[in-house]
């Protein structure tokens, strides 16, 4: 891996693991529908300047891929930006993006289903390995009482199975987009269809400095920067590799909780995380032969 690559690895594994710490901030004070409008919209904004520098010619493209590239805005964006931002309201920043860490085991269990994909023994171990991962990390907290935490966990897993279902769609629908035009096109749709929604639950009182400041980097630097960013890995390492960054991610989220929030990591958040992670490397194929 070249330095600048390491560079963005990283930086994105830290600006994708902020994205839950300035979620857990924004959130209870703008609700989780307005401060994801604003963020899909913040993340456009600065977006399509860049398409328009950079591939002014992929909107010809982009218009004819429109309705492909609002589902994707949907499944990929509005959805589940919308259903973690809601599990954040009762769930801290760490064990959020343990749940987020899980997208690669549903993106593999739809292929299968959808794509009738095929699987070797090894991913078949780390499909049931992950399943295991997250009955252990979320053991004795799916409680569907008033006030308890199961409705925010079953929502994070409806936001990856969300994700895992756009990776395919996107592969079949949008390879003829250049990835800046599907991050473009895609955060453009998320913005239109979540903007009715955007103004009817606008908050009464007004959001706080604090809020405020948490939605515009969530939308500049966790959202704009870090589509470039990756993107960019993708063109330099593949999406294999690129799609590694997942397994950094949890640790920055925890460690900004734990940082800017005194959130605390639990002995059941490792071990179920860690089951989580080394099963969904064995998934994606990462831990071959030669590895073990």
């Amino acid at each position: 891996m070249k330095p600048r690559d390491l560079f963005d690895f990283v930086l994105l594994a830290a600006l994708w693991g902020a994205s839950f710490l300035f979620i857990r901030v924004g959130a209870p004070e703008f609700g989780p529908i307005t401060l994801i409008g604003l963020r899909v919209l913040i993340a456009a904004i600065c977006l399509w300047p860049l398409l328009w520098l950079m591939q002014r010619n992929s909107t010809n493209v982009m218009r004819s891929h429109a309705m492909p590239l609002a589902v994707v805005g949907v499944t990929n964006s509005a959805l589940p930006f919308c259903l973690l931002a809601f599990a954040s309201l009762s769930l801290t920043a760490g064990f959020t993006s343990l749940i987020n860490a899980s997208v690669p085991l549903w993106a593999a269990l739809i292929g299968l289903v959808w794509l009738r994909a095929s699987m070797n023994g090894a991913q078949w171990f780390g499909l049931a390995l992950g399943v295991v991962g997250m009955v252990i990390l979320t053991w004795g907290k799916v409680d569907f009482k008033p006030g308890g935490s199961g409705v925010a966990i079953l929502a994070g897993l409806i936001a990856t199975c969300s994700y895992g279902f756009s990776t395919h769609y996107a592969k079949r629908r949008l390879t003829a987009v250049p990835p800046l035009g599907v991050a473009t096109g895609s955060q453009t749709a998320a913005a239109i269809v979540l903007l009715p929604l955007t103004a009817w639950f606008w908050p009464q009182a007004n959001p706080s400095v604090g809020a405020w400041v948490s939605l515009i980097l969530l939308g500049t630097f966790s959202t704009a920067l870090a589509y470039i960013l990756y993107f960019r890995l993708i063109a330099g390492l593949g999406g294999q590799k690129a799609s590694t960054v997942t397994f950094l991610i949890p640790v920055f989220a925890s460690l900004w909780g734990w940082v800017f929030l005194g959130e605390t990591v639990t002995r059941t958040m490792l071990v179920g995380g860690s089951v989580v992670l080394l099963g969904t490397a064995l998934t994606l194929g990462l831990l071959g032969k030669r590895s073990r």
